[in-house]
């Protein structure tokens, strides 16, 4: 009885079944029917009547089903390719059982060396190169037929190019027609027919002459479609004669069935390799030939005669089989694609790899090593396992690397940016849901690559136990979301809210902004729960599971209580790595660290805890950290049952959480029952540690984070009543008596100190304000994930480094601030190194980023400190005094950077420290000011307004009303009293009022860096006029004349004295913030004390900054400076009555070095104003050569300033200023030689006998 194959028999086992069952003649149980194409035109049921009469008797039962596909459908969302050249299959009968393990070979470079890869995804890093994807047969062969019409092919000539005359051409007649088949012609003689014609033709062409043939041809094109000439021009390009075999054809020749790859120069480039390659080539087999075909050269396998269904070859298929070109040569100037190993590391275009390391395959540049991001892309999505889990790894590293900036020399454009625009969240999201383990931990890799920074957490963990190390920002994207137009005229009842805003956005938006919040819109807490809870993975992928978690929570508060909020996913985390209990491991690296503690996990608490007290409630008193917490402090190193280093960084992570919950408050009854503990581990820091111990640094981190711990329950316990109570008992006497001791014996010899004074040195070295243009190659960010840009920081000085002199410091400073407020005598000189970092801090210009903002906090207390510290001094040294000046120009500088958090101390700045006399009237008083510095003793005998004051005694009643100046913009800042007792409670320590140590969002600094300006802009918004005129002084609120003259008084002595502290604010944002004093009200720069001061500052403005002020560049806040003036003429027409000062202001935008617009505006749209503009020379204090020089260009204006002289607008006796320049002008133009001056208005040449007469 004959069986059916099994899957193991052999082709000799099928052969031999064969054999037996045609030896048999057994009936077959199914029959082949071979089914008409269509196409071709082949009968149908018709064509079959033998067939059909010969299994006419054996015919079965056939149940057919209607609407049934005779195909079964394709499982890729791709259509089924038709071809007719899909029957033709190359089979190798002889292959032998190494070349076909070979082909089953599952090892990296036999996995990769058979992908065939094409574009998928825009690559912008450096311009792709055109060599096109992978075609079908068919498009290549419509490629080739139009390449052979466009360009010479390499055995011919092209079609359009050759000469008609068969006579001028040479070529033999043709033995058999080209465009005449004879399909049509019926009849058993069809092809002697088509002979016939063939030969009649030939005949008839040999008569002709050449212009005959010639004249035929073109009537023959005028009445015939071109796609017809078309169609006969291709056949008969595809009816070219064979030529000899390869071997007999002389070098430089080659036939269309072969590939003259030999004769192809190593300098043509990829490009025609790309054309020889993609041609479509067919070699005819002559099946009654007993000789062998020699294959094409390219080929390494030899047809043979016997194999089935070889009548026709595909060397397309078996271009892989050759070798590879060599890569591009040396110093070559095109940009190319970059490739990279399985490393990350981009190789060089040039460099050419040997292939046993995987790194080719058959893509779009074979002959490169290395893979694409295209490529891996795709291969991510393969349905290979091994492509899969290589392709994910290898994503991770190139984002490892790229985040470190290894590519930002080499490579154009961002691979961060790239990547994301390209869609690798989601892609990385759908293998996280892939069923194989391997697959998904290359995922969770590259997810922890992307989304992680080891060296930001290595720095915010170094800095934790600085003070208020452990508040932190948020890692919240920058940008600003666009307002919805939707929302835009509705009312605010009718608009979304956020959250519904945030709810209809789709995932790719969300992301496209937000990385973080995208990933948690995807749905990928629960996934990582699943990871954790069922699936149990390795170590590698545990670690990394617990860090994503670690930097979803220090995103923002609400991405905290998400992580929380989860359904099993602390519980899995408190269960599976934070025991009770459990047993000592055998190895170093255990297989599994379910049921083992890790110090991630206890990390992943901290940040938690320090997003909110709610949240450090839950995980105390919900979630069991409080036995934790005791099981892992209250017994030795030794004692856990752990590796030293295990042990020693999860209890520094308990203590640090400890500290957290200590520093709201909490979990300070822990504190007498791990007493005993507590004071053994601060016995054991007295040991002296062994320097050459790999082990020190985490014992100085977990003896740092012992010390943070006491630190906060320091601050917790002085905060109860109870300790409060208890200072009636307080001597003071004897603790005056106990701090001058400490700093006799301990704090003054420490503070004069080699080792001290070096670091006070190294503070400008090590300063992030003073060092704002760094050599250290930048770490690579992008806008939507943004991170603190670490990398690095061991290797480059800075602020987190071991050698950093900011932590010691900034401890001294705290504590000295704190004993010199008990006893001011025992102050601390502050040393010549300070003063000139003082000094390099007070020129600087710091940019704000959360790349810098982290570390800006931190040096931003050290100055602070600092400033308090030289308050307390300057009263009684003199040698401090001198330095006076230097203290104020940092206290101004430091106000407008001090950042998100800090409120209170730019409270007390404002107190302390920016509103004080200051010593700088001691050499002459305010009236040295005004006879040296701005020398107004020259320009008395010129005053003929009262509203010219000497400056010298604004600034003496400017110096008086300092106190008041400050209540005045305390006052102004008032909306911001509730985060300056959030700030005040957080840096003194009161910890039960503190809600979270997770600090405000970084939007910008505290306060503008206009906040000189703040209480007239305050006062514009608040009564600003939509319509000039319509307000009067009486409606302006109470108090507003005070708050616009301490204002003006303040800016006066900034100008005067502290000219520096106003540098960083541009003289067009000076002008245009001045400018609300006359866009207040209708009257009130008509008051007298404004007028003064005013008055002032424009004197001071066009002496000093004139040169500087650029008109061109809008001002901050406004889209440009002409809507601006626009209001102030309205204005001035409206309410000004001619006043000087008004005019002015207006006069100075009319220079000729400023636009043009603006002069158009007053000549043209407010001529009404040139009657009231008096103002002279004197007064302007401006020269005339700004106004007239160079001569205007501008033919609209010039003709307006005809219009204004001819109708008597524009007088000397109104405004005299106006029409001197106007005259100017006019003249100018009219005798200058210019081609231009020709097209004036004939008109114009007697206006110009009356400009003359007024000359």
């Amino acid at each position: 009885m004959l069986q059916r194959p099994k899957p193991s028999d052999s082709e000799e086992d099928l052969l031999r079944e064969q054999e037996q069952f045609l030896t048999r003649g057994a009936l077959s149980a199914a029959n082949v029917v071979r089914r008409p194409d269509k196409r071709r035109g082949e009968a149908g049921e018709g064509g079959g009547g033998e067939h059909n009469g010969e299994d006419e008797g054996r015919q079965k039962d056939v149940v057919t089903i209607e609407d049934l596909p005779d195909q079964l459908p394709s499982l890729t969302p791709a259509p089924p390719k038709k071809s007719r050249f899909k029957a033709s299959r190359v089979t190798f009968e002889d292959e032998d059982a190494g070349e076909r393990l070979d082909r089953h070979d599952t090892h990296i470079s036999a996995v990769l060396s058979r992908i065939v890869v094409s574009s998928m995804i825009p690559y912008n890093q450096v311009p792709l190169p055109s060599t096109g994807g992978r075609k079908s047969i068919f498009a290549h062969q419509i490629a080739a037929q139009r390449l052979k019409e466009g360009k010479k092919p390499l055995h011919r000539a092209p079609e359009s190019a050759r000469t008609p005359e068969p006579r001028e051409q040479n070529l033999p007649p043709e033995t058999s027609p080209r465009l005449v088949s004879g399909q049509g012609l019926g009849g058993p003689d069809s092809p002697g027919e088509t002979m016939r014609i063939h030969k009649e033709n030939q005949t008839r062409l040999q008569t002709m002459s050449r212009s005959e043939i010639i004249e035929e041809q073109k009537k023959l094109l005028s009445h015939l479609d071109p796609r017809l000439v078309e169609f006969v021009r291709s056949r008969k390009d595809q009816s070219v004669p064979s030529s000899p075999s390869p071997s007999k054809l002389p070098e430089g020749k080659s036939s269309k069935g072969n590939f003259p790859l030999k004769n192809v120069s190593r300098e043509s480039g990829s490009s025609s390799a790309a054309v020889l390659f993609h041609k479509p080539q067919e070699v005819e087999m002559e099946g009654e030939e007993e000789e062998e075909i020699s294959p094409p050269p390219a080929m390494m396998v030899k047809p043979q005669k016997d194999w089935v269904h070889m009548d026709k070859l595909e060397p397309e298929k078996l271009e892989w089989m050759r070798d590879l070109p060599a890569p591009r040569r040396k110093g070559t100037t095109k940009a190319m694609e970059g490739r990279f190993d399985f490393a990350g590391s981009l190789i060089p275009p040039t460099e050419d790899l040997p292939t046993h390391l995987g790194l080719h395959h058959h893509g779009d540049e074979p002959e490169r090593a290395g893979y694409s991001l295209q490529e891996l892309f795709l291969l991510s999505r393969s349905q290979i396992i091994q492509q899969r889990s290589l392709a994910l790894s290898t994503l991770a590293n190139i984002i490892s690397k790229a985040r470190a900036g290894e590519y930002h020399s080499i490579l154009k454009g961002s691979v961060m940016s790239t990547l994301l625009d390209a869609g690798l969240l989601f892609l990385l999201r759908f293998a996280l849901d892939d069923s194989v383990e391997g697959v998904m931990s290359a995922a969770v890799h590259a997810l922890k690559a992307l989304v992680v920074s080891a060296e930001d957490e290595e720095c915010l963990d170094c800095t934790f136990s600085w003070f208020r190390g452990l508040a932190a920002f948020p890692l919240l994207p920058s940008a600003q979301e666009e307002q919805d137009e939707e929302d835009e005229g509705l009312e605010e009842s009718l608009k979304e809210t956020a959250k519904e805003k945030e709810e209809r956005r789709s995932d790719h938006d969300v992301a496209r902004q937000d990385v973080v919040k995208g990933l948690l819109k995807m749905k990928l807490l629960p996934r990582l729960r699943y990871i954790l809870e069922v699936l149990r993975p390795s170590p590698r992928v545990v670690q990394g599971v617990l860090d994503i978690l670690i930097r979803f929570a220090r995103h923002s508060s609400l991405s905290a209580t998400q992580v929380l909020d989860c359904p099993r996913l602390m519980e899995t985390v408190m269960s599976e790595f934070l025991p009770t209990s459990w047993t000592a491991t055998s190895s170093p690296h255990p297989q599994s660290v379910y049921g083992l503690p890790q110090a991630s996990a206890m990390k992943l608490l901290r940040v938690l805890a320090t997003s909110g007290r709610h949240a450090c409630a839950r995980l105390l008193n919900s979630l069991g950290v409080r036995e934790r917490l005791c099981r892992l402090l209250s017994a030795e190193l030794s004692e856990l049952l752990l590796e030293t280093t295990q042990a020693l960084r999860i209890t520094t992570e308990a203590y640090r959480l400890w500290a957290v919950a200590a520093a709201y408050g909490q979990a300070s009854d822990l504190y007498l029952v791990l007493y005993p503990a507590l004071v053994k581990a601060l016995q054991s820091v007295q040991r002296a540690l062994n320097p050459s111990d790999p082990l020190l640094p985490l014992q100085l981190q977990r003896v740092l984070a012992l010390l943070s711990f006491l630190t906060q329950v320091t601050h917790t316990a002085g905060c109860h009543q109870e300790l409060q109570a208890g200072m009636n008992c307080f001597k003071p006497v004897e603790t005056l008596q106990e701090l001058e001791q400490l700093t006799s014996e301990v704090l003054l010899p420490l503070f004069s100190h080699r080792v001290v004074q070096d670091l006070i040195r190294n503070l400008g070295s090590s300063s992030v304000l003073c060092n704002v243009q760094s050599s250290h190659q930048s770490p690579e960010t992008t806008p939507s994930l943004p991170g603190l840009a670490c990398p690095g920081w061991r290797d480059r000085p800075g602020l987190v480094v071991p050698s950093s002199p900011f932590p010691l410091l900034t401890s001294m400073g705290l504590l000295l601030q704190t004993i010199t407020g008990i006893h001011k005598g025992l102050s601390c000189k502050v040393g010549q190194p300070v003063i000139g970092y003082l000094r390099s801090c007070s020129r600087a210009t710091p940019k704000l980023s959360h790349t810098r903002a982290w570390l800006l906090r931190h040096e931003h207390h050290l100055l602070y400190l600092l400033l308090r510290l030289s308050h307390r001094l300057i009263p009684i040294d003199v040698e401090v005094a001198k330095h006076a000046s230097l203290y104020h120009q940092v206290a101004l500088v430091l106000l407008s950077w001090l950042l998100p958090g800090s409120e209170f101390l730019a409270h007390e700045l404002f107190c302390l420290l920016v509103c004080l006399p200051s010593s700088e009237g001691h050499s002459g008083g305010p009236e040295a000011i005004e006879l040296g510095q701005l020398k107004l003793c020259e320009e008395t005998q010129h005053r003929t307004s009262p509203s010219l004051q000497t400056v010298g005694a604004l600034l003496r009643e400017a110096c008086v009303q300092l106190p008041s100046i400050r209540g005045c913009f305390l006052s102004q800042l008032a909306h911001l009293e509730s985060s300056v007792l959030v700030s005040r409670d957080a840096l003194l320590g009161h910890n039960p009022w503190i809600n979270s140590h997770l600090l405000p969002e970084l939007t910008g600094p505290t306060l503008p860096s206009d906040w000189p300006y703040l209480p007239l802009v305050s006062l514009y918004e608040r009564t600003g006029l939509s319509d000039g005129g319509a307000l009067t002084v009486e409606e302006l609120p109470h108090g507003a004349l005070q708050v616009v003259t301490h204002c003006l008084q303040w800016l006066l002595l900034l100008e005067v004295w502290r000219e520096e502290a106003l540098k960083v604010i541009p003289p067009v944002a000076k002008l245009a913030r001045l400018s609300c004093v006359f866009l207040c009200s209708s009257d009130l720069f008509l008051e007298r004390p404004v007028q003064k001061l005013t008055w002032g500052l424009f004197r001071l403005m066009t002496r000093s900054e004139l040169d500087a002020l650029d008109l061109n560049v809008p001002p901050p806040g406004l889209a440009s400076f002409l809507d601006l003036y626009s209001a102030l003429l309205a204005q001035y027409e409206a309410v000004s009555f001619g006043d000087w000062l008004f005019g002015c202001w207006l006069l100075l935008p009319l220079q000729r070095r400023y636009n043009v617009t603006m002069r158009l505006a007053v000549f043209g749209e407010h001529l009404g104003m040139l009657r009231s503009l008096g103002v002279t020379m004197e007064q302007l204090s401006i020269p005339i050569e700004r106004f007239t020089s160079p001569p205007e260009d501008s033919l609209p204006l010039l003709r307006l300033y005809f219009r204004s002289l001819l109708t008597g607008t524009l007088k000397l006796c109104r405004c005299p200023i106006l029409y001197v320049v106007a005259l100017s002008h006019v003249n100018s133009f009219i005798f200058s030689q210019d081609a231009a001056a020709q097209v004036l208005h004939p008109a114009f040449t007697g206006i110009s006998i009356h400009c003359l007469h007024h000359t």
